[in-house]
């Protein structure tokens, strides 16, 4: 995998000695990864990621890994409300609504699997920009492959668990157990199924609180007090 460097002057110190134990996925929404690389080094944005990679899997290194990118905002996962603190970021160009390609995806392999061992990020730790902000965004969207990364090892997956009811507040209460935030309904409930049940549509059912509860009994997130 080539790797090329494109400095971002957008970041800063890892608040309060913070080290990343989470990596955020995004897509960047825009016409094209120039565009978005552009936008991510312009200092008036104020945004950044530590990778983008393009449509045809070219990966660019913005920010050092060391450092704080501007690329979650407001939002939370678990305990951890600075997430940008915590995290790195990574860009996948597409406009939300295209599927990705498959050399992006080996790209995002190659990526995800070298974070994850320079710092020791469990797969459970692997989530996209909705899981931690559902009330505002939708990427990496209906069209990312979750489940071809939880075979990987590099994301999660549920297992079928039985349920007999579709409770709306046992299914909150087990993805606030995995990790989401404490948000309505509603966007929990999009979140979630373009993550984990793209193609459900309709009334919360049975299927969808099992699989929330499996994923909260199989990993449960870390809800300590720390925020940072």
């Amino acid at each position: 995998m080539r790797l090329r460097q494109v400095s971002s002057p957008n970041f800063g110190e890892r608040r309060g000695g913070a080290k990343p134990d989470m990596v955020v996925i995004h897509y960047t929404a825009m016409e094209s990864a120039d565009a978005a690389c552009a936008r991510l080094c312009d200092p008036q944005y104020e945004v950044s990621a530590h990778y983008l990679i393009d449509e045809f899997g070219e990966v660019s290194q913005l920010v050092a890994e060391e450092m704080r990118a501007w690329h979650a905002g407001a939002g939370s996962w678990g305990a951890v409300s600075d997430v940008n603190s915590r995290s790195i970021g990574i860009e996948l160009a597409n406009s939300g609504f295209a599927p990705f390609s498959e050399g992006q995806m080996q790209s995002l392999e190659n990526v995800l699997t070298g974070v994850m061992a320079r710092w020791s990020i469990p797969p459970e730790r692997i989530i996209g920009h909705s899981d931690m902000s559902p009330e505002r965004k939708n990427d990496p969207g209906r069209r990312f492959d979750w489940r071809r990364f939880a075979r990987l090892g590099l994301s999660v997956w549920p297992d079928e668990e039985e349920c007999n009811s579709p409770s709306e507040s046992a299914f909150v209460s087990a993805l606030q157990g995995f990790g989401y935030p404490d948000v309505e309904f509603g966007p929990l409930c999009t979140a979630f199924r373009m993550r984990f049940r793209p193609w459900v549509t309709g009334a919360l059912t049975a299927e969808d609180v099992g699989a929330a509860l499996n994923l909260a009994r199989r990993f449960p997130v870390d809800r300590a007090p720390q925020t940072t």
